[in-house]
């Protein structure tokens, strides 16, 4: 019983020290100062996405520091709906378009059009990777490895100090090629099993974020049926699914899975996990109040003919202990972005 203490109470403080580390400054390169009378649309992939969300608020502040008027859009999470509003976005001919976790290779017709309109289109998870892509000037996110890469070494972290086995159900969303680097990963890493010995993934369910409120009830009791005690650990592409999960669970009785999200560190999840009475213990978040600064940053210097940053965020793990640590603001509150950016853009 005092080794498993030991155990329990060493990954703990290995997890607090671990995850307050990456909330050290995260400055970006200097750049073009900034005019206002800018016009962009933002064209969410789905409002009930947190992450989405999340970063719009981030462009949102950094759009009224800016002088600019951002117009938000929301694509249901539907294809044809997304395509849609690029059209209708296209019509007023602002100055820039961010694709809101959505790809945009299917939407040539609509990108090529902005092209012919000298119209900057940018990205938030709009690509497997970060950086400049075919079609967009950059898209914006962490490094989909290294969050999946974090998010499953937590769970074998937390099975070793709790010398309980591994068995994990992952949640996927296998329309975005990021959420499929991210399943990729976690399964690679769980059959790894460093540092522990048989662990499974028992199931990668395919489940879309815009149907998790309404398929989860009658989700997990199947998933229960079919592998039973051997559910030990859920992993997941995205918060939400996680936002759906604990009622079921509770009313199988199945309050010892634990849950670890590969994003995006929604105000919920959150809110939740910093309570630390939820089953989902952690989400490796993605810094997304930065992200939406740096979505203003890269469209701004674009407009002045400028390359893109190569600026490279890193995510956040938010454990209980870490999220009870951090500042009242918020996790990102000792980033230093803000002040960062407000001197490249010359705003006070």
């Amino acid at each position: 019983m005092k080794t498993l203490l030991r155990c329990v109470v060493a990954c703990c403080a290995w997890m607090a020290a671990s995850a307050m580390a990456q909330l050290q400054p995260q400055i970006p390169p200097a750049g073009p100062a900034a005019p206002t009378g800018k016009t962009v649309v933002f064209v969410a992939s789905d409002f009930r996405n947190g992450g989405v969300m999340g970063v719009y608020r981030g462009l949102e502040e950094a759009s009224r520091i800016l002088g600019w008027k951002l117009v938000l859009e929301d694509g249901q999470g539907q294809g044809s709906t997304q395509a849609a509003l690029l059209d209708r976005a296209l019509a007023t001919s602002p100055h820039g378009i961010v694709f809101g976790g959505f790809d945009p290779d299917a939407l040539t017709e609509q990108v090529a059009k902005a092209r012919r309109e000298k119209i900057v289109l940018v990205g938030w998870h709009a690509a497997k990777e970060p950086g400049p892509t075919t079609h967009l000037f950059t898209n914006i996110s962490t490094r989909a490895d290294d969050v999946a890469r974090l998010a499953a070494e937590l769970v074998l972290r937390d099975a070793r100090a709790r010398q309980q086995p591994v068995g994990v159900v992952i949640f996927n969303d296998d329309q975005y090629a990021v959420a499929n680097a991210k399943t990729a990963v976690m399964k690679q890493t769980i059959e790894a099993c460093q540092g522990h010995s048989g662990c499974q993934v028992l199931a990668v369910q395919n489940l879309r974020i815009s149907d998790a409120a309404s398929a989860m009830p009658r989700l997990v009791p199947q998933l229960l049926e079919t592998h039973g005690t051997a559910w030990t650990y859920s992993l997941a592409i995205n918060d939400v699914y996680f936002d759906e999960i604990n009622f079921p669970l509770l009313r199988a009785q199945r309050t010892d899975i634990r849950n670890v999200s590969a994003g995006d560190g929604s105000a919920k999840a959150l809110g939740r996990i910093a309570a630390g009475v939820s089953q989902q213990i952690a989400t490796v978040a993605e810094p997304l109040k930065l992200h939406g600064y740096q979505l203003a940053d890269e469209l701004n210097r674009a407009f002045a003919g400028a390359p893109p940053s190569g600026f490279q965020s890193q995510p956040l793990l938010l454990t209980t202990e870490v999220l009870r640590q951090a500042d009242k603001r918020g996790a990102e509150a000792s980033l230093g972005f803000e002040a960062a950016y407000r001197k490249i853009w010359k705003r006070p």
